[in-house]
């Protein structure tokens, strides 16, 4: 009697084992679950704490919406590319190249000469030409010398004109609010961090969009609007 009793014990302690297992198991999957949940989250909140280094989005939708960029970086010199890092990105911040008629490539290879030059410290991201032409002149986990002092926290697009007014024509706007839209999905951003020279330091740049506060606001609203149509 006493033996069958014991047998019967053993079943009923594998029995008990079997369960037990299948409940870590199901304890660990509910654990892994929330643990990618959480790194969703955090990938796409980005939270503050995770710290100030440089950080950006890379996914289907930041490529499929990746506008045309010919990508002529400057050599790293103290005048216009540093070689610095840059912080997490919190602003794009737009300017005018006060050169009016002048193209894309003239005021990359402007911000190239002054390595040799000496003549100022001076450089952008990108600038957008006259027919919607977007060059890369300094990566933008790197400090270019646009925006004093936000070039640590922000991405500076200079923006060609074709004439003293300032005015961007419709090619160059057009690349404008694509790259702009490009940049916030890369960063995180949206149009309310999108930002003037001005903004930083006073300087009227650029010039119409300083001049004509309608205008800027308008820019800013298409900004918006292609960000949403992604």
């Amino acid at each position: 009697m006493s033996r069958r009793t014991g047998r019967i014990k053993k079943r009923k302690t594998k029995v008990q084992h079997q369960r037990q297992m299948k409940t870590y198991w199901k304890a660990g999957l509910i654990i892994l679950a929330a643990l990618l949940a959480v790194l969703a989250v955090i990938r796409v909140a980005r939270p503050q704490w995770l710290g100030g280094g440089y950080i950006e989005y890379d996914n289907a939708q930041v490529d499929a919406t990746r506008p045309d960029i010919d990508v002529e970086l400057l050599t790293v010199n103290p005048y216009s590319r540093p070689g610095d890092a840059t912080q997490r990105i919190t602003g794009i911040v737009i300017h005018y190249t006060a050169n009016p008629g002048s193209t894309a490539m003239d005021n990359r290879n402007y911000f190239e000469g002054l390595k040799d030059s000496h003549e100022t410290q001076a450089s952008s991201n990108f600038i957008v030409g006259l027919d919607g032409e977007i060059v890369q002149c300094v990566p933008t986990w790197e400090v270019a010398y646009a925006s004093n002092s936000r070039n640590i926290d922000t991405v500076s697009i200079e923006c060609c004109h074709p004439d003293e007014t300032g005015k961007f024509n419709d090619a160059t706007y057009r690349s404008m609010v694509q790259l702009t839209a490009w940049l916030c999905l890369k960063f995180g951003l949206d149009e309310n961090d999108v930002i003037r020279h001005y903004d930083v330091t006073g300087k009227i740049c650029p010039k119409y969009f300083v001049e004509h506060e309608d205008a800027w606001d308008q820019f800013r609203v298409d900004v918006g609007a292609a960000i949403d149509r992604t």
